[in-house]
């Protein structure tokens, strides 16, 4: 500008100037910013009520995640088996799937049953079921979990699935608040595992992950359960997650190291390879007895026994006086009207306990 005149240079650096901080903000906005209670950093999200990543954050508006008028359901799919044990599981669930799916804030859509069995069993008319095949005999090396991306892999591929998005599931996974679509775009929305650790074991990792791919921290610590994710998006990895399963059960070190959470691995992995990177929700779920309040939690993930004396102090690793571990049920479902538990026991366990007395209640022919 020169004695008050616009130049064509000085337009040029202006706009440069312009642009420059145009893109600095889109950048800084799509690498930090917050959804809901969730926080981005750099290759995921985590809520903001962790400690794990103190990242610097950005707060996103509301609006432009997606017009609040606008609804993105998802279906909910869940692999399972035709045993006592997964059966009674998936009754409970698909129970309070329908008391949360039309209450306000849920983007819950169908629900389907998975069923790796090979053939239709006694619950087909109770809850909606699609039968796929189990794995050849033997693959699975005894690890029936292998079964799950298999599972996806074929109910993919021969499904009519109405909705964009999938929630990816598990039979001890109770609704306790509405469900609302947590994924953003390409972005799915994950629950994360703190003995998920592949930085930890980056040797085993580099197996199945090589160093063209990027670094080990891209693996998200994550399984498949529970993920929403565009139903496009996993239709490309659920191949490549049932590919590496398996490679890393036939692999003796990773068997080894990886163990009953194999496939989780095989998920994290896949999905990197993919280059998916999600969302990391906190929230998302809440597993008890080690989480004490429901909050506004959405899943509860009863995967861990629950053991208390009658002062009602937690005596994990030893039967309590008063206990409810799933496991005590493999056989048959648990009896109508557990006993509640005693004074002092944390309020995620009272309320699980009596969800699951609720969904007996109910459920006919229990």
């Amino acid at each position: 500008m020169i004695m008050g005149r616009v130049t064509p240079l000085s337009l040029f650096l202006l706009s440069l100037v312009s642009f420059f901080a145009t893109y600095n903000l889109i950048t800084m906005i799509i690498r930090y910013r917050t959804v809901g209670s969730g926080k981005w950093k750099a290759g995921g999200l985590v809520s903001s009520n962790t400690q794990l990543f103190p990242d610097p954050i950005i707060q996103m508006p509301e609006n432009l995640r997606k017009p609040k008028s606008e609804k993105l359901l998802f279906h909910i799919a869940v692999t399972a088996t035709d045993d006592p044990y997964s059966k009674w599981q998936c009754r409970i669930m698909y129970y309070w799937y329908k008391k949360k799916k039309d209450l306000p804030g849920s983007e819950m859509g169908k629900f389907t049953r998975i069923l790796h069995s090979g053939s239709p069993d006694n619950l087909m008319d109770e809850i909606p079921t699609f039968v796929v095949d189990p794995l050849p005999e033997g693959l699975d090396l005894g690890y029936v979990v292998l079964n799950r991306p298999w599972a996806f892999v074929q109910w993919l591929e021969k499904a009519t699935i109405e909705e964009e998005y999938i929630l990816m599931a598990e039979p001890d996974h109770i609704f306790v608040n509405p469900l609302p679509n947590l994924a953003y775009g390409d972005y799915p929305a994950a629950f994360p595992f703190f003995y998920i650790k592949p930085a930890e074991h980056e040797e085993i990792i580099r197996k199945f992950f090589p160093k063209e791919n990027g670094p080990v921290t891209n693996v998200d610590p994550i399984g498949n359960s529970p993920v929403i994710i565009k139903k496009d998006l996993l239709k490309q990895v659920a191949p490549t997650w049932m590919n590496i399963s398996l490679r890393m059960k036939h692999d003796e070190e990773t068997d080894k190291t990886f163990g009953w959470v194999l496939e989780m691995y095989g998920y994290a992995v896949a999905s990197s390879l993919h280059g998916v990177q999600h969302i990391l929700w906190r929230d998302f779920m809440l597993q008890p007895p080690w989480d004490l309040e429901t909050g506004k939690k959405f899943i509860i993930h009863y995967t861990y026994g629950c053991d208390y004396n009658l002062k009602g102090e937690l005596t994990y690793g030893k039967i309590g006086e008063w206990r409810f571990d799933k496991r005590s049920y493999q056989r048959g479902p648990p009896p109508k009207n557990l006993s509640l538990p005693p004074p002092n026991v944390p309020e995620s366990v009272v309320t699980l306990v009596k969800m699951i007395n609720e969904a007996t209640a109910n459920i006919p022919n229990w």
